[in-house]
This record gives structure tokens, sequence and C-alpha cells, in this order.
């Protein structure tokens, strides 16, 4: 492997107790950017998305599916029953020499199983640990809500995106994807790498942990400022903004494509191009402030326009001059070339006699170190007898103690 091709954290291992989503989501972006990441796994049952759909149809060498495959690349798994005096010598051993712990249980799970923060700073100060879960951990701010299990829909209920989203007067919507588990993922990965950079500087680690529900509140950032200032409560809007005329998504003859033209500049090149050049200088329409106080009239005006042409039209005709992007479903992406020239369609090996598997490819792009897919998925516990060599030890070592 060239130097080109390890990602900035090579060197780094992290000891992965997560499973579901959130968790794995980000110990995934730490192994996307070169960690060793060694997922620990129940070994009768293993992470609960092993079984999620889609399944490879050669089902006898691969006991997992594409959920898992695509936020479980770039990981080995080791199989430990943590409830077991064996399992937990060996994950306690193991986290002596890591650089980093991330879980997702509820807050005291850790704990009781004798593998808490306390316990590992001691074995190794250094250590930087990680948590996310539904509603944080009481050593950086109690919640009542400590002991609720969350999930993606509750944090996305409860942080402010579904009151947010929907059409205007319609019930709230979730959002398509699971931001209420991406989302504060993606935090914890950078609070991971942030106190890993303090960690190297100072020797010393530190707990950190992110509440699904605060990742995202801090999403939806603009709901507390807005309501701070002037109680304002955004509800539903569909897919127009509040403060920003046009901002919208406009009906094609095939499809949808989204215009953003707030700017004045913007506004001016969107009505020659719509051959309406009077209308840009309109004083009717002539600044973002009254084109939000007309924003009906400007969508009919761009609608009655883009209804006329097909999507493919539309780009043509806006491409470099206007701000905009046709609404894509998964089939538009695959066939889009930017998603190729951008690497973010890559292809992994699934085990057995299945063909690989395309799945979404690292969003942080470097030009010395680049985060990259450099190995498939595991399957439950394949690297058990890996690591525990690399421990010193032997496979006896997960065998129960004789008296």
């Amino acid at each position: 492997m060239s130097e080109a091709t390890i990602g900035p954290l090579d060197g780094i291992r992290v000891v992965d107790f997560t499973r579901a989503l959130a968790g794995p989501f980000c110990t995934m972006l730490l192994g996307d950017l070169g960690a060793d990441v060694v997922k620990i796994e129940d070994p009768e049952k293993g992470d609960l998305t092993r079984v999620m759909p889609p399944m490879p149809a050669d089902r006898s060498v691969c006991d997992y599916g594409g959920y898992f495959a695509s936020i479980n690349r770039n990981k080995r798994s080791i199989a430990i029953d943590l409830k077991s005096e064996a399992g937990r010598a060996v994950a306690l051993r193991l986290c002596e020499s890591a650089d980093a712990v991330v879980e997702n249980f509820r807050a005291g799970v850790m704990d009781r199983l004798g593998l808490g923060y306390e316990t590992l700073r001691e074995r190794n100060p250094r250590l930087v640990y990680a948590a996310v879960r539904g509603f944080g951990d009481p050593r950086t701010g109690g919640s009542p809500y400590r002991d609720w299990p969350a999930f993606d829909i509750v944090a996305q209920c409860m942080g402010g995106v579904v009151g947010s989203t929907g059409e205007v007067g319609g019930r709230p919507l979730r959002a398509g994807p699971a931001v209420g588990d991406i989302y504060p993922g993606t935090l914890a990965a950078l609070g991971v790498s942030s106190a890993l950079l303090r960690a190297a500087r100072s020797g010393s680690g530190q707990f950190l942990d992110v509440s699904m529900y605060d990742g995202v509140l801090t999403l939806c950032e603009s709901l507390i400022y807005n309501y701070a200032a002037e109680q304002t409560v955004h509800e539903p809007g569909g897919n127009a903004h509040p403060f920003l005329s046009p901002f919208d998504v406009f009906e094609a003859k095939d499809g949808a494509i989204a215009i953003a033209a707030p700017t004045d500049h913007h506004w001016v090149k969107l009505c020659e191009i719509m051959g309406h050049p009077g209308l840009g200088t309109d004083p009717r329409f002539e600044t973002n402030a009254a084109r939000v106080e007309r924003a009906d009239e400007v969508r009919a005006l761009i609608t009655a326009w883009t209804g006329e042409r097909t999507t493919a039209e539309l780009v043509a005709a806006l491409a470099e001059q206007v701000p905009m992007g046709p609404v894509n479903t998964a089939r538009e992406m695959f066939a889009d070339p930017h998603v190729r020239a951008r690497g973010m369609l890559v292809d992994v090996e699934i085990p057995g006699d299945n063909p690989s598997l395309t799945v979404a490819g690292p969003a942080i792009k470097m030009t010395e170190t680049p985060p990259a897919v450099r190995r498939r998925a595991p399957t439950l516990g394949e690297h058990t007898a890996e690591v525990l060599h690399e421990l010193g030890l032997g496979a006896d070592a997960l065998e129960p103690s004789q008296p």
C-alpha cells in the first residue's frame, strides 16, 4: 500500500462497541480516514443490522446484507461475550493499547460491564472514550431522559427536523435519510478526531459524548435563534425558504428541479433566461425582500416556465449561470458523471458467490492521505484469532477459566 493511499488516522486503533447506525457510522468515518477499527460483537447475535436487507443471494459464508456492508466497511470483527469474565478480560486488554473507544449503549451499560470510562482511563490515561446516546451522558450533562431508548425518528422529532418538515398546512414529516443517527455519528467522529489530536500533544485522553437529540437540535440551529429573537416557530413550509426567494423546488415536465436565485444578480440572470428580462428590474421583484413579500407570484412565474420544459432542458438553460440542481433519485445519481468522478460510488466485495455491492464512498477528500474504502465489512468474528494474536493471546483466551 503506497503512502498516498494511507488515511490520516493510520496507526490509530479504535475499539468499536457500537451497533445499529449512529455509532457504526461514526466508526465507519474513522475507518475511512485510516484508523484500525476493531468491532466487538456478541458471538451469538452480532450487530443487529447484520440481518437487515438487502441480503445477498449466497448466504453460505456471508452473514450480512447491504445495510451492514455499507457502514461497517474498513472494520475487523472480534466476537466477545462481554458478560463473561474471559470476554471482559480480552476487551480490557484491547482497550489498554487502543487510542479510542466508541460505544452507543444507554448510559450506565458499559459501567455495569466493568468497561466504563473511569475503569479504562486508569489502565490507559491517553484513551479517548466517545459515547453516542439518545440523550447524552451524565458525565457531560444530566438529562431527565437519560434512560430513554432512542432511534433516528425519536431524535428527528425531538430535535426539530420533523416539526419543520413537510408541506404547508400538512402533517410533519420525517426526513428521508436517517439524519437523527448519521449527523450525531458524524459529530462524534469529529469529536474523536479532535480529542485524539489533543491526546497526541498532551498525553491525556478524555471522555466525550454526542446526544442524538443534541445533534439534531444543532442541525436545526436556525429554529433556535429565530425563536430566541422573535419567538417565531417555524412549522412545515414545503420546499420554500422563509427569508429567500426564489429558493424552492419547481415542477418540470418529467420531474422537478431546485432553483435558488435570491441574490439580485442571479434573479436578473434567471429572468433573462426565462425570457422576462424586464422582471429583473421590476420594483415589485427587484430585491430579495420584495420577492419574499410576493413569494407566491414569484413561484407562479417560475413554475409556468419550468412546467413547460424537461429537467434536462432546464439544467442546460441554467447551468453555470443560476444555482440549480435536478431532484435526483438513486437512479439518476448512479448515472451522474459527477458522482463517478468524485469517487462517491465504491464497489465492495461481498463474501461467497455474490457480486460486489456499490456503497456510498467517503465524502472527505484529501490530496496526501485520502480516505478510502480499503476492506469489506467483516463476517461475525472473522478477525477474532487475528486480534487475539496481536494482543499476545491464544484462542483459549475467550474460553471460561477452569476452577
